[in-house]
């Protein structure tokens, strides 16, 4: 399929046919990447996609901990009741 770059101030836009949109499951925000002389357009990931796998690929290799020791606060030390 052919498509013409349209003048959209400054810049150039490309129309893309609704079916085509829809099969592609794009929605207001897409993805544009170059590569090699091609620009490829895709449906943009959700908010955190792909979060709650790495969290569990994470915990299965035990890295989940904390990056450095906990440091006490003033409340821990003054204010804290056991």
């Amino acid at each position: 399929m052919k498509a013409r770059l349209v003048r959209i101030g400054n810049s150039r836009g490309i129309r893309l046919p609704k079916p085509l949109i829809e099969q592609a499951g794009l929605t207001d925000e897409v993805e544009l990447r170059m590569q090699a002389g091609v620009i490829t357009i895709r449906a943009a990931p959700g908010a955190r996609a792909g979060w709650a796998e790495a969290a569990k690929l994470m915990r299965s290799r035990d890295d989940d901990r904390l990056l450095d020791p906990p440091v006490a606060t003033r409340f821990d030390e003054d204010e804290w009741e056991w």
